[in-house]
């Protein structure tokens, strides 16, 4: 059972009331409270079963233009003392800072939105087993299907944030999910895939046989893939790959990579970064959003904000130190993105794997690298080639490499968007990039 909120207010107030009489000119706290529980199988068996209830406390004290931040799970008073004396000391012998400020105060958030974030349906551990042996039951319909692992977790989440200047809020949230990881062995081909869901509400998660199956397709799918030469070739993106698009250039606009100039897109606001038919959409309200929130992690009211306009750069994401750094004012993104995605495109995902006669379909890839200072891409990749709409056979031990300002402006979107994580893509075709093969 996670605390009441009205528990963590209250040691949310006395901070601020002790750090105050310490000598602190303004303060912030958050106070959070988190149960989780977890459900292991592997191969059909029972793995093992997890459960943890954690609590941490952050305190942010300034002295004028001087700022020291301190955590801690232990949250007694006795021992939240002594915490408080050493932030606000460390306060005093830390540099000054302009910009070290709470945020201003009209940005605050006054009314606080019910965005549906909370289900207080609890599933017993017995019942994840139930839901855990249907999804193993399916992965292994297929004698093809070597191993596998599968998880079920349920997480319940309070928390509160307040400052100084008079705000004091917070909110629950729950999220339950469940995945599957397949191996899949045929003629000395060894392949693996999984499938996953996550939501808010125990009801919206996706069932237990389809997990099963999709896992088991998936991985059964990328049997006896084949090398290609090198070449340039239109590449797709599967939608679990085409978001990662999306947090690299959230990466690249997010004040701190800006004001420290590591950013290929700095100065870049009001140019055309994409071409005109794309929009990139921040939504904080989205009813049971995964990432949906009425205010950010310094109080700052997060409202809808287009990131891309007709293929413009309209906005970067901006905290309260980043802002007044770059001169410019918070737009609610202490803490990141919300639920970030393009709008739909204009074209079926049907008639997209048919724009050109050969593709390149990646529905994997391997290692990191996005580099947001130059925009240079270059990973790993595994997936399929497509030829007049078809998907002909899987591909692996592949490199697709470019630079995302050619990316960015060379994208094609199919109108197949869902609402799956907290950064969401339609399936993307991109055209022009560099596949290394054999």
């Amino acid at each position: 059972m996670i605390k009441d909120q009205s528990f963590l207010d209250d040691k949310a107030s006395y901070c601020i009331d002790s750090a105050k009489k310490n000598g602190a000119t303004d303060v912030q706290v958050s106070v959070g409270n988190s149960v989780s529980e977890t459900v292991n199988f592997r191969n059909k068996k029972l793995d093992e079963s997890e459960r943890s209830d954690t609590i941490i406390l952050n305190l942010t004290t300034f002295i004028n233009k001087r700022k020291s931040t301190i955590s801690s799970s232990n949250i007694e008073n006795n021992n939240l003392d002594i915490l408080i004396n050493r932030c606000v000391e460390t306060a005093k012998n830390s540099p000054e800072d302009e910009c070290n400020t709470l945020p201003d105060q009209e940005l605050l958030a006054k009314k606080i939105s019910e965005l549906n974030l909370y289900d207080k349906n609890h599933i017993s551990n017995e019942k994840k087993i139930n839901f855990l042996t249907e999804v193993e039951e399916n992965v292994f319909m297929d004698d093809k299907i070597e191993n596998s692992e599968s998880s079920f977790s349920e997480n319940k989440s309070i928390f509160t944030l307040a400052n100084s200047k008079g705000f004091l809020s917070g909110y629950k949230s729950s999220s339950f999910s469940a995945s599957c990881v397949a191996v899949a062995k045929f003629n000395g081909s060894m392949e693996r895939d999984y499938e996953f869901t996550n939501q808010r509400f125990l009801e919206d998660i996706t069932k237990a046989d389809k997990i099963g199956k999709a896992a088991s397709n998936n991985a059964i799918k990328k049997l006896n893939s084949k090398k290609i030469s090198s070449e340039k070739i239109p590449v797709v993106f599967d939608k679990r790959i085409s978001r990662g698009i999306l947090s690299v250039l959230s990466s690249a606009i997010n004040g701190s990579s800006i004001a420290r100039n590591t950013s290929f897109l700095k100065g870049a606001i009001d140019t055309e970064i994409f071409n005109k038919n794309i929009n990139i959409i921040d939504k904080p309200n989205i009813l049971k959003g995964l990432a949906s929130r009425p205010f950010d992690s310094e109080g700052v009211k997060s409202s809808e904000i287009k990131i891309v306009e007709n293929g413009i750069l309209k906005n970067y994401l901006l905290d309260t130190y980043y802002g007044k750094k770059l001169n410019l004012k918070s737009n609610g993104r202490a803490g990141g993105t919300t639920n970030l995605f393009f709008q739909n495109g204009s074209i079926s995902f049907n008639d997209l794997i048919k724009v050109h006669p050969k593709l390149l379909y990646v529905t994997e890839t391997i290692g990191h690298g996005s580099n947001i200072v130059t925009g240079d891409y270059s990973v790993g990749a595994s997936g399929f080639i497509i030829e007049n709409g078809e998907f002909i056979y899987p591909v692996s031990e592949i490199t697709i490499a470019g630079n995302f300002k050619d990316i960015f402006k060379n994208l094609t979107l199919a109108d197949d968007l869902e609402y799956k994580y907290a950064t969401n893509s339609p399936t993307t075709l991109i055209e022009g990039m560099t596949v290394a093969g054999k």
